[in-house]
């Protein structure tokens, strides 16, 4: 891994954090998971402005909702961005959690084909409820989950966070020329991996939840070129904020690029419609 670089405000930000996590992880998970998310609703979200940006966010796509519900649903948005930090930061109790787990959904069926027929298979999935627990899941029931990802800005806290997703399961890319040709070998060989959409790209312009979002079409593409199965998962954090129920659903069929992201966007928009406080609104999406 690289030596990192970035500005001094980079590097006390990384450092709180890690004093923060480290502090967590010393508590009972049952305990940590709950208290992160209160820090990061309280203190941590209002501070760095993810509050404030979910707020808008949600005011440009609800616009008829009252604003006490979008404030509500802001604020549960970040409790939920921070359980995810803390339980990924907890990858070995995550693991064991979701190991007691059963996935649901019309798309294990065909997942079990493609991997009898050592068929590639690319999972498709947005920043929603935690992302990593459906890849635990997987993992545990034998697949080798891969993932490509792409880094954050503070290289900081990328190199650790990195650490984090490539200390079990399959291999993880960066987003990038090296990472991307990686990402093809490890599918071309009958792999599996796992994409999120839901991040701006300036490839193209497709309507996200009534707005234009840039989308990048490599998901697709990638699946085009290498006959890959296209499988959407996503998983749903439970009442007690603690577990999750995995859904894998039915495969994108191949067509046009293009159509092919419209119909994930279709699938994540359901997802969100049925638990808006489980996506990250604190993401610039619509930029």
């Amino acid at each position: 891994m690289t030596k990192p670089r970035g500005t001094i405000t980079d590097r006390l930000t990384n450092a709180v954090f890690r004093g923060l996590i480290g502090g967590l992880k010393l508590l009972p998970y049952q305990t940590r998971v709950p208290l992160m998310g209160r820090v990061m609703r309280s203190v941590l979200g209002p501070v760095a402005g993810y509050k404030r940006r979910a707020e808008n966010n949600l005011a440009m796509i609800y616009p008829e909702m009252p604003a006490p519900k979008r404030r509500q649903i802001a604020a549960a948005c970040c409790d939920n961005f921070g359980r995810t930090l803390i339980e990924n930061y907890s990858w070995r109790e995550l693991g064991a959690r979701m190991a007691k787990s059963e996935p649901t959904g019309a798309g294990l069926d065909h997942l079990v084909k493609a991997a009898a027929e050592n068929r590639p298979v690319i999972f498709v999935t947005g920043h929603f409820g935690n992302h990593e627990a459906a890849r635990h899941l997987l993992t545990n029931m034998g697949y080798d989950v891969g993932g490509f990802y792409r880094p954050m800005n503070n290289q900081f806290f990328n190199n650790h966070y990195v650490e984090t997703m490539s200390a079990w399961g399959g291999p993880v890319f960066a987003k990038g020329k090296n990472g991307t040709i990686g990402f093809v070998r490890h599918l071309r060989d009958g792999g599996m991996g796992t994409i999120f959409f839901d991040v701006a790209s300036r490839e193209e312009t497709i309507p996200f939840m009534g707005h234009p979002a840039r989308t990048s079409l490599s998901p697709a593409k990638i699946a085009l070129r290498l006959n890959a199965l296209v499988i959407p998962y996503f998983a749903i954090r439970q009442p007690d904020g603690l577990s999750f129920q995995v859904e894998v659903e039915a495969p994108i069929a191949h067509s046009d690029p293009r159509d092919m992201m419209i119909k994930m966007n279709a699938r994540l928009e359901a997802q969100i419609a049925r638990n808006p406080s489980q996506w990250f609104w604190v993401h610039r999406r619509w930029k």
